[in-house]
């Protein structure tokens, strides 16, 4: 198993004027850890669950490309990009130059959106569950095409574009991580187009994943092909107290086929902390 880390809280006691220098630092830390992905929310406004919506909030894909430039291993992404926020070629477009510059390491992570006060907010399109959804379903059709050979128009019932032409090339692919764990939509997208899927680590984790094995038989997809990935809390405790507690609730995850534990850490802006987790989680998970 692998470990990621998740960026959702930009508000450290540097302020806006350390931001830079301290996202630096931690990105850092994290490649030299041996964390293997970093990511950041999709959000403009800080989420309810993390903090108050006034702290501050970065945009995804500007912070994205200052990461790519202080790194060199980790893979980089949006956990998860709202799909509602861009318009799909342009999305593509965005991963495309990302892995570029970063030299092949963009991922695209993707869901349908959920954060309707931000939208709502700042004047961004948010229209119902059922359309979000169709929007996700042909925004995933569409980066795949512009990643792949055809440079054709695409015509679908909410975006149609006169050529799909995307020069230059992504390096790589970039691998499609769809997030959430809705039963009847978000697990047959995954089957369908992705090449991971993210769920809460909770109880229902291997009901979950039972059900994505059950849409990729009925779409011909190998099951075994998409990684598995889980949201989890990183939490090893003020001097590595936690540490012991942690690996022992991702071995189960892991024995579900979970691939990577991917998560925030408290006060991440203390880099020690990502020092022990490099030191005490990320070589024991490997091993399970």
């Amino acid at each position: 198993m692998e470990i990621g880390l998740h960026v959702a809280d930009f508000t450290y006691p540097s302020g806006p004027g350390g931001l830079a220098d301290d996202l630096t630092r931690i990105v850092v830390a994290a490649e030299e850890a041996g964390f293997a992905r970093v990511s950041v929310m999709d959000h403009l406004w800080q989420i309810r669950p993390v903090g108050p919506i006034e702290n501050d909030m970065l945009e995804a894909y500007t912070t994205l490309g200052f990461l790519a430039a202080r790194t060199s291993r980790v893979q980089l992404l949006a956990w998860v990009t709202a799909v509602t926020y861009r318009e799909p070629g342009m999305l593509a477009k965005l991963v495309t130059t990302l892995d570029v510059l970063s030299k092949g390491r963009a991922w695209l992570g993707i869901g349908a959106a959920w954060n309707d006060e931000e939208a709502t907010g700042l004047g961004l399109p948010f229209p119902g569950t059922a359309e979000r959804f169709e929007r996700l379903e042909e925004t995933l059709q569409i980066c795949r095409q512009m990643w792949g050979a055809d440079d054709g128009p695409y015509a679908g019932t909410h975006y149609r574009l006169g050529a799909t032409m995307n020069v230059p090339q992504p390096l790589r692919r970039p691998p499609i991580l769809i997030g959430g764990g809705g039963e009847k939509k978000t697990l047959r997208l995954v089957a369908q187009y992705a090449d991971a899927c993210n769920l809460f680590a909770g109880p229902d984790v291997e009901r979950k994943l039972d059900i994505l094995r059950g849409h990729c038989a009925d779409v011909g997809r190998d099951y075994d092909e998409i990684e598995k990935t889980v949201m989890f809390p990183l939490d090893t405790g003020e001097n590595g107290e936690k540490v012991d507690a942690l690996l022992a609730q991702l071995r189960p995850l892991a024995a579900l086929g979970v691939t990577e534990a991917h998560g925030w850490v408290p006060r991440v802006w203390e880099t020690e902390r990502l020092e022990l987790i490099g030191k005490e989680v990320i070589p024991a998970a490997a091993e399970m």
